[in-house]
């Protein structure tokens, strides 16, 4: 059985100049089709899901209306066998959180937000093309903890242009006083297909890798004395509240992504649903294949990846499962990227700087 469930929704009210995930703006007809065709979908697969955890991803997933969202929670109920369910996540946008909102997807069983704050600082959030400001972001915050979320993670973004070490610095100090269970932080990058890519190429966003390296090393230390322990080089958590669903993902895990956009790996193969709300809407409500993309799934690949994403954690790899890479770990090791401590190979104070350089070693 499948225990990991990912939902991709792709509307969003706003489209911020930096996201490479796949949007578009909600029309209540388009949204109406989408989720007639992404609970077909469900059902499709129904026999073979038993999930651990249930992850809502987008687009802004909090866009969704009350009565869509009671259309989307009562369908998945229906469906699904919900008796093993440890973890579901929804993002959230701060500007689309509303108490009444909040209370219905807590009673639904959803027990984990992820809100996308990047900043308080207001001019970054500006810059960042964010809807919401720090206030509202407060705001946010309170009404999901009085409808009884007790697992709130915050994202952030560090590496804006214009964001200095102070503000990133306020920035994670306000975090750490709301006191959430899980802190995300994550330094920005330039994707294609957005505005921020084609303003770097056009020389009017120049990134300045020594702020960020030094804003990195102050998320480390500032969170590591609060008590938030980085089980993933983006990722903070107080004990026993690392991602459930992430950390599986890691690990190589079998998930399944429903919607459009979604990718999916279970057994041997891997595929992509297709990149367009309305094709797959049509083709999915008639029981049609989204798929636009499919590949071998080979262990070789699964172990290679098994490799880079277990680098990036806390534990890093055991001697034994690194034996395929041992040499250019030890390249690596030379360097001073990383180190074997307590008889596994882990990225060292340097390595964690240049994590997609030891990356490398296992493509």
């Amino acid at each position: 059985m499948i225990e990991h469930l990912y939902i991709h929704i792709p509307f969003c009210p706003n489209i911020c100049p930096y996201c490479a995930f796949y949007k578009e703006s909600a029309g209540r007809e388009r949204v109406e089709a989408f989720l007639d065709a992404l609970l077909r979908e469900t059902e499709q697969w129904a026999h073979r899901l038993r999930p651990r955890t249930i992850f809502f991803g987008g687009g802004t997933p909090s866009s969704l209306s009350i009565p869509q969202f009671e259309k989307l929670l009562a369908g998945l109920h229906s469906s699904l066998d919900l008796g093993k369910l440890e973890e579901w996540t929804i993002e959230m946008n701060p500007a689309t959180v509303s108490s009444e909102k909040a209370q219905l997807l807590r009673k639904a069983g959803i027990n984990r937000v992820s809100m996308g704050v990047q900043s308080w600082d207001n001019k970054i959030l500006k810059a960042l093309g964010r809807t919401h400001d720090a206030e509202r972001a407060v705001e946010s915050y309170g009404i999901l903890r009085e409808a009884g979320f007790e697992n709130l993670s915050i994202d952030l973004i560090f590496g804006v242009p214009g964001q200095s070490l102070q503000s990133w610095r306020s920035s994670l100090e306000k975090s750490i006083r709301l006191a959430p269970e899980h802190l995300s932080a994550y330094g920005l990058t330039y994707e294609e297909d957005t505005d921020f890519f084609q303003k770097l190429g056009r020389g009017e966003m120049t990134p300045d890798e020594g702020l960020e390296a030094d804003q990195f090393e102050l998320t480390r230390e500032l969170l590591g004395h609060s008590g938030y322990r980085q089980y993933e080089l983006s990722n903070y958590a107080l004990e026993g509240r690392d991602s459930i669903h992430n950390s599986a993902y890691w690990a190589g895990n079998d998930y399944l992504g429903l919607g459009p956009s979604a990718f999916s790996t279970v057994g041997s193969k891997r595929w992509r649903n297709i990149r367009d709300t309305g094709i797959y809407s049509e083709t999915t409500f008639h029981g049609k294949t989204a798929v636009d993309f499919e590949e071998e799934a080979t262990e070789s690949l699964k172990s290679s990846e098994r490799a880079a994403f277990g680098m990036r954690t806390l534990r890093g790899l055991s001697i034994q499962d690194a034996m395929p890479w041992e040499l250019g770990l030890r390249e690596a090791l030379g360097h001073g990227l990383v180190e074997i401590s307590s008889g596994r190979w882990v990225l060292t104070q340097r390595g964690r700087l240049l994590a997609d350089n030891v990356a490398e070693i296992f493509v």
